[in-house]
């Protein structure tokens, strides 16, 4: 044993075994707790799983809660010490409590899963190898038992494995494998599916051959798991030290396509210019290797770099070396919104991810792009979020082949951007504000007073020098005299005309005509 079991589990298990029950401490914490290196650190919840049914659970532990159909009991643990209920009448935490819940279940096995996801009904099983028979993989198939219920700081032999498949071997071995047969285990849940390739990119393990070809052969039934489940078994790829393996097991394994089917026509399709004679020709294989480079370990800019260019089969123009993909940040961003909202992303990780797809096109030459250009860029994306728009922008460089993440261009942009940092990009950022202008001009409460302040804000954008309230009430005041029409005429007018602009830099760029 290479870490601890905490003294607070250790007294539950005594509790159930002074009443004449077996208990274990059972699942993924046995793992982690056997691993050399295990992930994060070590286990963060601790389970245990006992032939006492509930109810003689609860008779054990007053304080406990029961809410579900599995054999679960939560035992209530306050600052890691198992304690009677402090107050009979009210068990909620007071100051300076930290109140966790172990889970205790008892020993179950389960019948036919015709959803694919939970089982028609659970059955209490008499032995501890009839539960873990009935568990994903043989990694996470051990039990612990406390020798004779007792164990002591200098005596770590008191701990007993318990180990009908041969998880310690699969462990040494570095493979995941099924428990039985691996067809039935993914019948019977198919979310288990995902968990084996985030497992594998978790630990660093590879996936055992039979197990991986029932993954293949039962991916379709990938469609009857809730989107919110996948959600969470695909981010925690996307966070694992190896997100681009992760992909690449999904895809082939056939699992990408069947909750993100968008990136399907990325695969094989060629891209132009730079990219074609480089090692990562293919649209599927540049936005992959770009998830493998990004050198943030952030959820956003990792979607990000997964997603920049999933737009370019939409906008696909040409063939061989002459291809194009034109304007496709824009469409890119739009397939992202589509697809992490189907996956039920919070709204905050949806809308940073498609700002980040949607601006990773951003033209900036030293010679051509002067101050302003740069103010525009952070006024698009806001300055709190330039980092994390350059490291998609590493991650899109590295990803096509190029040696060096971060070119004198790139860092002169950083240098720019932080030269800019203290100039207005937002109407918020003015010496002037709509109070001022109904004090100091006359002006009416109404959209003339959103209309004048984004104008405004367009020019000291170009001339950050005049932002000063004298400079601005005087061209405010000019700008009162012309009718609202006109004036969102006007601003329209400069942004097509700084839109245009940076097209026809980027069109040179990729020379488009």
């Amino acid at each position: 044993m290479k870490n601890k079991i905490p003294p607070h589990i250790i007294k539950i298990i005594q509790k159930l075994e002074a009443e004449g029950f077996e208990a274990f401490v059972v699942g993924g914490c046995v793992r982690d707790t056997i691993m050399e290196n295990p992930p994060a650190g070590g286990p963060k919840d601790w389970d245990v799983a006992t032939n006492a049914k509930p109810e003689e659970i609860m008779k054990i532990f007053p304080d406990s809660v029961y809410e579900n159909e599995f054999g679960t009991v939560g035992i209530k643990v306050r600052n890691e010490v198992m304690l009677p209920p402090l107050r009979p009448a009210d068990t909620s935490p007071q100051a300076g409590e930290e109140v966790k819940v172990v889970e205790v279940t008892t020993y179950r096995i389960e019948s036919k899963y015709s959803d694919k996801r939970h089982p028609d009904e659970v059955k209490f099983a008499k032995t501890l190898e009839d539960d873990l028979s009935r568990r994903d993989f043989t990694i996470n198939a051990m039990a612990v038992k406390i020798a004779n219920g007792k164990r002591t700081e200098a005596n770590e032999s008191k701990y007993e494995i318990i180990d009908p498949f041969s998880g310690q071997d699969d462990l040494k071995k570095r493979i995941i494998r099924a428990v039985g047969e691996a067809d039935d285990r993914f019948n019977e849940d198919a979310l288990r599916m995902m968990r084996a390739i985030r497992f594998a990119v978790q630990l660093g393990f590879g996936i055992e051959k039979k197990t991986f070809a029932a993954i293949k052969k039962n991916a379709k039934n990938l469609k009857y798991i809730s989107k919110e489940r996948i959600k969470d078994e695909f981010e925690k790829i996307i966070l694992s030290p190896n997100p681009a393996g992760g992909i690449k097991l999904l895809y082939e394994s056939s699992l990408l396509f069947e909750f993100i089917p968008e990136m399907k026509k990325s695969v094989g399709m060629e891209q132009g210019f730079h990219h074609y004679d480089g090692p990562y020709r293919f649209v599927f294989d540049h936005l992959v290797a770009s998830l493998e480079k990004c050198p943030s370990e952030k959820l956003e800019v990792r979607l990000a770099c997964l997603l920049h260019d999933i737009g370019k089969p939409a906008t696909k123009g040409g063939s061989g070396k002459a291809t194009t993909f034109y304007n496709h940040q824009y469409a890119g961003a739009k397939i992202a919104r589509g697809i992490l909202w189907r996956l039920r992303f919070s709204k905050d990780i949806i809308d940073k991810t498609v700002l980040l797809v949607k601006n990773h096109m951003f033209y900036y030459n030293v010679d051509e792009v002067g101050e302003a250009g740069v103010r525009r860029v952070v006024r698009s994306v806001g300055l709190e979020n330039i980092n994390d728009l350059i490291d998609v922008r590493i991650g899109d460089r590295l990803g096509s082949g190029v040696a060096k993440a971060v070119p004198y261009k790139l860092r002169h942009f950083k240098y720019m951007v932080e030269k800019v940092s203290k100039d207005a990009i937002s109407v918020k950022q003015l010496k002037i504000n709509g109070n001022d202008l109904i004090k100091k001009i006359g002006i009416k409460p109404g959209p003339m007073i959103g209309a004048i302040l984004d104008l405004l804000l367009a020019e000291v954008v170009e001339n950050p020098k005049l932002n000063n309230k004298k400079n601005l009430v005087k061209l405010a005041l000019e700008l009162s005299k012309k009718d609202l029409v006109n004036l969102r005429s006007i601003a329209k007018a400069r942004i097509e005309e700084e839109q245009k602009k940076d097209d026809q830099r980027m069109k040179e760029k990729y020379y488009v005509k």
